[in-house]
Parts: structure tokens; C-alpha cells; sequence
């Protein structure tokens, strides 16, 4: 009786065995044919969709910042990561990883003996199947139906890939938090460092992460962090990595974290990563799009989509697939020409300077009722720009959209709260309401900076605020402004290209204009000196005077003048009218800039090139670019306007360059200009190897400071320059010498015009 119990219990035991395997090979035969759960086709499997963050880099080889939706990835190679991470990962991970295809059953069984209290079962193939194809289950039952897919998805990953591409696949894909994801990103956001160059405690921390990065957020839980990465370190000698006299003295180091958050309002270069954006993605420009009032911002972008390679290059340019790049998930390379050096000290520059005269300007309209604004203006035109600043806030189209009244409104942006202020002492708490908020960031000034190589197009530095984070309008490239007596050299330009010499003499009086309409107009030259006398035309630009200006331009048309200022790269609309000569046109820091290379370059003038090359997310190039170049103006006439240019350095309106403060001494010409009510002040100067621009001015035109002497150009834009100048040619390794010469033939004679 007992034994025919026994042999019934084995017949049934063993038949409840054979049909749970035959179960078992059937689930699994049915998830290989795709017939139970999302089995990905083999061409995904082949080339897993990972959607990497774009980076850009500077020309030496400095990484500016990335462009992502969502996930901050960045793939790296093998080549790249350092042979402790590794180690580190096996050895807390998965210790048979070059033993198991796959899914090791000997952990596996362990892990289910044992309850997974001696370790879990997945291997580092299955972890990366979970990660690329696993959705978040919600429940224990849901997760339980996912394991038997990851393993059949990890062994078809062992027969596709190699060990090392497994390797780095799951480090490329691993979330570390903090929008750091893939082991570049995380290597970058905790250490500040590189895969590469990880130190083995570093390494330990990051691999103890991929247990459960929040529980063990080295930001947030150190000692967590600490407990966890003294376990991988543990796993690591274990499995003779390293010494137990290494773990242990590993094991005694503090968490030394260098964490730094990812924030693309942050970081080198923000205004210019912003400009690129921008660029890269645009769409070609339709007219239907533009407002009547903006159409000539579409004539500009329509001839840069047409002309320019970068402009819309995301939408240009297709992938082998035949779709459009992605610049958020394409994992594109892009080169630029900017220095990281140059770009700092640029941004040094403007800050240094832009505190300095911050404190001047609240000093100047202290306790004054109509602050920041001119005190020229009136109540009633103080309360329109108000109004007009305040509909063009997020708040007060949140409210309109809500349904919220006119008084309604008024109300809330008149109603003090809580809340932040900009300084450049950080950022306060206070208590305001928000239109006082409105005018208080009102009264800051603005600034726009850039610098170029002239012969090449490189553009090294770009600046287009004080603060991205609360000045996001790109002031070197989106900024018009009137550009006062930076105009000038234009016309003097004019008369040299038309035969004229620097030395020929002018009487220093008044002239009068009649312009298109048949009035008459006589410029004033407020700080005229030598009235009456005869005078060089190289003593009439490095005076800046307006008389010798007006006399110049009563020899030519203002069609001839616009004309001439279009081929030097200006894109905007002129007004050709005689009074354009003191320079009442709006132009960018960006086309004054370029337009000023013509004379260095020999009367050509070179095309900002801000990209040199672009990549793929495999490193293979895609797209090349090289500088525009344009004939202006002739050799000859160049040489002139440098001998002129560089006499407003040593004799003019630039003279302060040459002082103690700056102590720039090699060869240099420039320009400062002011324009009406100096409300913009600039400062675009070259030496042989370098041209550099700057504009300094309130938001409004109707903010400037009061007095003419503050603000001037020469005390507004030019400081910015003498800074930069300063640092840069003082860094020996960027190159740039003090000795290095106008590339000028010695037959030319700027008095041979004269004899």
C-alpha cells in the first residue's frame, strides 16, 4: 500500500515536472517568436534606438554643453572608459559576466534559494534588456512576466554583441540622476571628469549607483553613498581587483563629490549655445509667418536659409534613414570655433566691467522719481513703457489666457509678494510687487561682445548679456542698435576708396546738408576743437568730428553710403538720408564685427564662421564648413583706414587703451561711437591677428544714464575691449604677441596723396 502511494506520488511529481518544464519551453518558444510579450525585431536589436544629447565642443577641444529633451546622454567608446569602472561593475554586478550567454543560471538559482538575499539573479546582459525594452511595471505579477522576455532578449543581445559592447552599452544607457545619463553625463555632473580619468572610488560610487540610484543619491545620502560604494570596493578585492590593502585605504577617503548640475542656463558660452540652437534648427522661413512690421527680418533669415549651410541645417540635411537630424537625440558632435580661454575671459570682462558701471548707474539715479528711465521723459511716457513691458510678460499672458479682467490684472502685477531679485550679488528675497519687479530688472544694463579672427572667420568669444538666466535677449546677434560714430570709418572709407588720401586738409567749420525733403541740416560737433583751422582728414576720425563727417558726406549720397555699408555686411534696412553718416542706423555687434575685418584682411572682409565641422554620434562627419569671404573695399584703401583707425588708439577717442589701466601697446586701430542721447554706447577695435566689438546700453533707449561723460562709448563699450584685450594677449598660450605687425608694404605712404 505505502509503495504503490509512493510510486503514484513519483509518477505525479515527476509528470507536474515534465509539464512545468514543457510549460517553460513553451513560454519561452512562444516569447522568441514574439508571440507573448514585445520581443524587439532583430534590426532593433541590431540598433537599439538610444537617443543621445548633442554635444558642442570648443576649438580646443572643451565641452561647452549639450542640447537634449529629456535624457542628458552622451555615447562614449570602450577606448574611453577606465579599466577600474569596469572592474567595478563586474564585480558587484555580475561576477561570471564573461562565463554566462546571457542569463547565468548558478546566480539565478542562488538568488531564487536564497530569496535574493545572497545576490540577484539578472546579469549585466538582462539589466540592459530591462533598460532598453522594459517598460515600468506597476505591479510584482507585471514585473514576474517581464523576467522570462529579458532573458530571452539577453541571450539574443550575447550572440549580436561582443562582451565589451554589452559593457558599454549599459553604461551608455544607465540613469544616474540628476539629468545625468550614460556614464559620460555622470562622470561630468559628480566628478567633473571624464570616464576615462574616474579614480576608483569615483568609479565605486557610480557602479554602487546602478543598485538604486535614488537610495544610494550620493547628493542627497552620502552616508548611504559612502556605506555602498565601501560594498563595491569590498566586491572588488574579493574578486582580486585590488589588493585588500588598497580597499581598505579606499575605504577611509571622505565622499569628495564636484557635482554640478546640468543647466543649459548655465555653464561657458550660454547666449551663444542658444544662438546655435537657434540656427541649427531653423525651418526655411516663409512670408506668410512675419508680421508686416518684421519683414525685414524675413528678407535676413530667408538669405541665410539660402546662403548659409548652418541655418536650418537640422531641417537641410537628412540621415541615412531619410528622416531629418535630431538635434535632441542624434547624439551630433558639433565643432566650434570658439575658444573656452577666450570665451572666459570675454565673459570676465563684461562682468568685471558691467558691476562697475551698474554701481555708477544706481548711484546717478538714486532716489530719483523717474528712474531708470531719462529724466527727459515724462509720467505719461514712463507709464506706457510700463504697460507695454508688462504685456509682454509670461505672468500677464497666463492671466489673460485664464480669463482674467484688465483690473483684475492691474491689480495682481501692483499687489506686493514674495519673491527674487537679480543682483550681481546673487539672487535676493524680497518683497515687491510685479511691475515694480519690472522696473527694477529695467534699470540693469545690457551688453553685447564679440571677437573674431579676421582672416579666417573663427569667431573666439561671444557674450550676448550680463546674465542668461535673467537677460536671455541675445544682444550680439538679436540686438539692433544705433551705432553712432562707429559708422564713421564707413564714410571715410567711401572718400578713401574714392581717391582720397589721409592727409588731405579740410577746413574745421560747420557745413550744411540738404537732405531728400529739402531741409537743411547742420551737425553739431559739441567738443569741436580747431574751429577754423585746417585739418587732416585723419585728425577729423580719431576727433570723431562731426564737421569733417558732415563735410565728407556732403561729397557723396547716402545711396552711395548704404550701398557700401550693405557690401561691409550690414544686413539690415538703412535709411539713406544725410544724418546716417553720424550713425543713426541699428546695426548687431555680430555684422559690425565682421564688417571691421575688411580693413585688417585687406579689404576683405570674412564671414563669422562659428562651426567648423559636425559629427555623428559615431564620429563620422557629416558636414564641413568654411569661411565666406567678400571683397569690400581695395588693398590700398585698407591700409589707409588702418594708418587712420590706429591714430584714434594713439592720438583719438581710444586713447585710454594705451594707458596703465590696459597697457595695450601692440599695433591697434578701433572706433568708439555714441549715439543720440547716449543711449548705446560701442567700441569695435583690431589689432593684426584679432577684431573685437562691444555695445554697452539700457533695454530701452529711453535708459541711459544722464550724463554724456558716463555714457559715452569710451566709458561704456571700449573698458569691455580693453579687458579682453588685455587678458588674452597676456595668456601666453593662446598665441596672440604684442610685436606682431600690420601686414602693411613698406612702399605704402599714407602722405603720398599729399606730396
Amino acid at each position: 500500500m505505502k509503495n504503490d502511494f509512493r510510486a503514484q506520488f513519483m509518477r505525479w511529481f515527476w509528470g507536474i515536472f515534465a509539464a512545468g518544464c514543457l510549460v517553460v519551453v513553451l513560454i519561452f518558444w512562444m516569447i522568441s517568436k514574439g508571440w507573448l510579450g514585445y520581443l524587439p525585431p532583430l534590426e532593433e536589436l541590431q540598433n537599439p534606438k538610444n537617443r543621445y544629447a548633442s554635444e558642442v565642443f570648443s576649438s580646443d577641444m572643451q565641452s561647452l554643453g549639450r542640447y537634449y529633451r529629456q535624457e542628458n546622454r552622451v555615447g562614449v567608446q570602450y577606448a574611453d572608459l577606465s579599466p577600474e569602472l569596469i572592474n567595478a561593475l563586474i564585480a558587484t554586478e555580475d561576477a561570471r559576466f564573461y562565463q554566462h550567454t546571457g542569463v547565468d543560471t548558478k546566480s539565478l538559482f542562488r538568488a531564487i534559494l536564497t530569496l535574493g538575499k545572497a545576490g540577484g539573479g539578472s546579469t549585466i546582459t538582462q539589466q540592459l534588456a530591462k533598460q532598453l525594452w522594459s517598460p515600468r511595471a506597476s505591479n510584482v505579477f507585471m514585473r514576474a512576466m517581464q523576467k522570462p522576455i529579458e532573458w530571452v532578449i539577453a541571450t539574443k543581445l550575447e550572440r549580436l554583441y561582443s562582451k565589451d559592447e554589452i559593457l558599454l552599452m549599459y553604461l551608455n544607457q544607465f540613469d544616474f540622476l540628476y539629468n545625468a545619463v550614460g556614464i559620460q553625463s555622470a562622470a561630468q555632473v559628480y566628478f567633473s571628469s571624464t570616464p576615462k580619468n574616474l579614480k576608483i572610488e569615483e568609479s565605486a560610487m557610480l557602479v554602487g549607483m546602478c543598485k538604486n540610484p535614488a537610495l544610494y543619491n550620493p547628493v542627497r545620502h552620502q552616508e548611504r553613498a559612502i556605506n555602498r560604494r565601501n560594498t563595491v570596493l569590498n566586491q572588488m578585492c574579493k574578486y582580486d581587483y585590488i589588493t585588500r590593502e588598497q580597499c581598505d585605504s579606499l575605504k577611509e577617503l571622505p565622499l569628495t563629490l564636484k557635482y554640478r548640475s546640468v543647466d543649459h542656463k548655465q555653464g561657458l558660452a550660454p547666449y551663444f549655445r542658444e544662438y546655435l540652437r537657434l540656427v541649427l534648427t531653423a525651418k526655411e522661413p516663409k512670408e506668410r509667418n512675419y508680421p508686416e512690421w518684421n519683414k525685414q527680418q524675413y528678407a535676413i533669415d530667408k538669405q541665410q536659409w539660402d546662403e548659409n549651410p548652418l541655418y536650418g541645417f537640422c531641417n537641410k540635411n537628412t540621415k541615412p534613414d531619410g528622416s531629418h537630424y535630431d538635434l535632441y537625440q542624434d547624439g551630433l558632435r558639433i565643432y566650434t570655433t570658439i575658444d573656452s580661454r577666450m570665451q572666459q575671459y570675454a565673459e570676465e570682462a563684461v562682468h568685471e566691467h558691467m558691476v562697475f558701471k551698474q554701481d555708477q548707474f544706481f548711484a546717478e539715479k538714486k532716489n530719483r522719481s523717474y528712474a531708470p528711465f531719462a529724466k527727459t521723459l515724462t509720467q505719461e511716457q514712463v507709464d506706457a513703457i510700463m504697460k507695454r513691458a508688462m504685456r509682454q510678460t509670461d505672468r500677464y499672458r497666463a492671466m489673460k489666457k485664464a480669463g482674467c479682467s484688465e483690473e483684475e490684472i492691474n491689480r495682481a502685477f501692483t499687489t506686493p509678494i514674495e519673491m527674487q531679485a537679480f543682483t550681481y550679488n546673487g539672487v535676493k528675497d524680497t518683497v515687491m510687487s510685479p511691475m515694480d519687479s519690472i522696473r527694477w530688472l529695467k534699470h540693469f544694463l545690457r551688453c553685447g561682445f564679440m571677437a573674431m579672427d579676421p582672416h579666417t572667420g573663427h569667431v573666439k568669444a561671444y557674450v550676448g548679456g550680463p546674465d542668461f538666466t535673467h537677460f536671455q535677449f541675445d544682444q550680439a546677434t538679436q540686438g539692433r542698435r544705433q551705432i553712432g560714430s562707429t559708422v564713421k570709418p564707413y564714410l571715410f572709407t567711401l572718400a578713401m576708396d574714392e581717391g582720397m588720401w589721409p592727409c588731405e586738409k579740410v577746413k574745421n567749420v560747420p557745413y550744411t546738408l540738404i537732405d531728400g525733403n529739402g531741409q537743411h541740416w547742420t551737425p553739431k560737433d559739441a567738443h569741436a576743437e580747431a574751429v577754423g583751422e585746417m585739418v587732416d582728414l585723419t585728425w577729423g576720425l580719431k576727433k570723431s568730428s562731426n564737421w569733417i563727417t558732415a563735410y565728407l558726406m556732403s561729397l557723396f549720397t547716402p545711396e552711395q553710403l548704404a550701398k557700401l555699408m550693405h557690401s561691409f555686411g550690414i544686413k539690415g534696412e538703412i535709411d539713406a538720408v544725410v544724418s546716417m553718416c553720424l550713425g543713426t542706423c541699428d546695426v548687431s555687434v555680430e555684422e559690425m564685427v565682421d564688417a571691421y575685418t575688411a580693413f585688417v584682411n585687406k579689404g576683405i572682409r570674412t564671414e563669422p564662421l562659428y562651426v567648423t565641422r559636425i559629427e555623428d554620434s559615431n564620429g563620422n562627419p557629416i558636414a564641413t564648413f568654411t569661411p565666406q569671404a567678400h571683397e569690400v573695399i581695395s588693398e590700398l584703401t585698407s591700409y589707409k583706414m588702418i594708418y587712420m583707425l590706429q591714430k584714434v588708439v594713439t592720438e583719438g577717442t581710444g586713447m585710454r587703451l594705451r594707458g596703465s589701466q590696459y597697457q595695450l601697446y601692440m599695433p591697434m586701430g578701433g572706433k568708439t561711437g555714441t549715439s543720440q542721447n547716449h543711449s548705446d554706447g560701442w567700441f569695435v577695435g583690431f589689432t593684426p591677428d584679432l577684431v573685437a566689438g562691444c555695445w554697452v546700453g539700457g533695454e530701452d533707449r529711453s535708459i541711459h544714464f544722464d550724463s554724456m561723460d558716463k555714457g559715452q562709448g569710451a566709458r561704456t563699450a571700449l573698458p569691455v575691449y580693453g579687458l579682453f584685450m588685455k587678458k588674452v594677449y597676456n595668456d601666453p598660450e593662446l598665441g596672440y604677441s604684442f610685436n606682431t605687425s600690420f601686414d602693411i608694404p613698406e612702399w605704402f605712404d599714407p602722405q603720398a596723396g599729399c606730396k
